[in-house]
This record gives C-alpha cells, structure tokens and sequence, in this order.
C-alpha cells in the first residue's frame, strides 16, 4: 500500500513478508499442481501423450467441447450486451428482479443446475412427455449440454459491463443521437469504443468457464463416449479407468487453454487500467 506521496507505508518486513506468503500459497496450489499435471501427462512419453490427444473418442470429446463453447460464447455475448444496456441505461420495472436472475447462476452449484434441466426436459420431466412424443431429445445429448453451458455462463459478459457503462453514463450516447448519428453508428462508434476491454474481458471468462464447466454438463451428458462427452467429462472417465497417462494428457489440453485465457485476460486487465 502507497500513502498519497506514492512512498509505501507499511515497515519493509510487513510488505517482504505477506509477498513471500502469496508467492508461496502460488506455488503450491497453482504451479505445482500445473506442473504435475503436465509431468504424468508426459509419463510415458511423447508418443503416448500424442495416442491420447489423437484418440477419436478424445478428438470426440475436445470437438464438443469446442463447439459448446462456439455456441456458449456468441449467444451469452449479445445477451450481456443487451442485458447491460438495458440495465445501465433505463429504468423499468423488473429492473432489480434481471438484475438477481443474471447473477442466479453464481449462487447455484452446477450439479443443481443440471438437475433443473433434468426435472424440465427428462423423460418423465415437465415437457419430457412432449418431447419424447415430437421426437427432440435434449437431456443424454447436445442440446442439453448447450442449454447447461448457457445458464451457467450467463453472468460473465453482463457483470463485467454493467458497472462500467453505469460509470460513463449516457451523455456521449445522447450528444451523438443529438448530432443526427443512428442507434447503430452510435452503439458503433461510440459505446462499443468505450466498453470494449470490459466486453473482451468479459467474453475471456465466459469462454473458460465454457470449456471447463463440469458439474451441469455431467448431469445431463449422460456420459456417452465419441457422442455427449466434452473434455472434462472424458478426463474423468479415464481416470476412473485408472488410465491416468491418457487421462493427465486431455487435461494438459484443457491447462495449455487455461494458460491462454490467463495470458489473455492478464493483458486485457493490463489495457483496462
């Protein structure tokens, strides 16, 4: 901590001291754990590490999770957008109750998450019979693993840009419609100008979030190798088959993403500061 001359405040052994404790609760629950996955996913070598990647029910499993999070990505994008204009921008009633229902996600586990899709679209849910009479399958298959991923990604583009277009307020927006801009060229060239590090942010989570997500995709996959399984899902079915070589290697997969998104999201904080 700096007082207002910039000079810190707190004696030398204070600031050395909790740095050392950060660097420390680091190191051993996130390199370490990170390096130890990447050491038994290389345990048998490089060519086993490449048979586990190349797999088809692994390339299977990877496919999937790259399409939910193509489909997770835009949608949950253009709602948060909206959701936060609408927010940010009026007053209408039911404005607090969207407000709640955007951050419902965060207060729901997942595994609850996906049992809600169950009770609604199972087979003996509350349109399971109509469903099984048009012949839509949604829960045991993709739909349901999409329609889990959205609800629990819901928050992230929506949270990130609410406070932020709360703070600037409208006034460029209105001077701009004032000068004769359309709703388009004013969302284009001045509102997405001066939200786009909070959006880009908010997307980066969204899409981690996506391709990790567990427990929701668990309860309403049902688990099928090569056809409902996502990557998550495959590392766990091959750990319980105690093929933890192949199991460790799909997980350094979905680390190398993680490591991405962190460098992202390490640079668009950078930019937004």
């Amino acid at each position: 901590m700096k007082a207002a001359t910039g000079r810190p405040t707190e004696p030398a052994v204070v600031r050395w001291g909790l740095t050392a404790i950060a660097l420390s609760f680091l190191m051993c629950f996130l390199f370490v754990p990170l390096a130890a996955v990447f050491a038994q996913a290389f345990s048998e070598g490089l060519r086993a590490y490449w048979a586990a990647i190349v797999e088809p029910t692994a390339l299977a499993a990877l496919r999937l999770t790259a399409i939910t999070a193509l489909v997770a990505v835009p949608v949950n994008t253009l709602f948060g957008l909206a959701a936060a204009w609408a927010i940010a921008r009026f007053e209408f009633p039911g404005r607090g109750v969207l407000i709640t229902l955007i951050d419902l996600p965060f207060a729901v586990s997942p595994v609850v998450s996906g049992l809600i899709f169950v009770l609604m679209f199972g087979l003996h849910g509350l349109f399971g019979p109509w469903l099984v009479a048009h012949g839509i399958r949604i829960i045991f298959a993709v739909p349901g693993i999409l329609l889990a991923t959205l609800f629990v990604t819901v928050p992230f583009v929506a949270r990130e840009l609410i406070p932020v277009m709360q703070e600037q307020g409208s006034e460029e927006e209105q001077a701009a419609l004032a000068l004769g801009a359309s709703g388009w060229q004013m969302f284009w060239r001045v509102t997405l100008p001066n939200i786009r590090w909070a959006l880009l942010y908010g997307v980066v989570l969204l899409n981690a979030r996506a391709i990790g997500e567990f427990g929701a995709v668990s309860i309403v996959s049902g688990h099928i190798r090569g056809q409902t399984n996502t990557a998550p899902l495959h590392v766990e079915i091959l750990y319980n088959e105690y093929n933890f070589a192949a199991a460790f290697s799909v997980a350094s997969v979905l680390a190398l993403m993680a490591l991405v998104t962190l460098v992202a999201k390490s640079i668009i904080g950078r930019r937004r500061t």
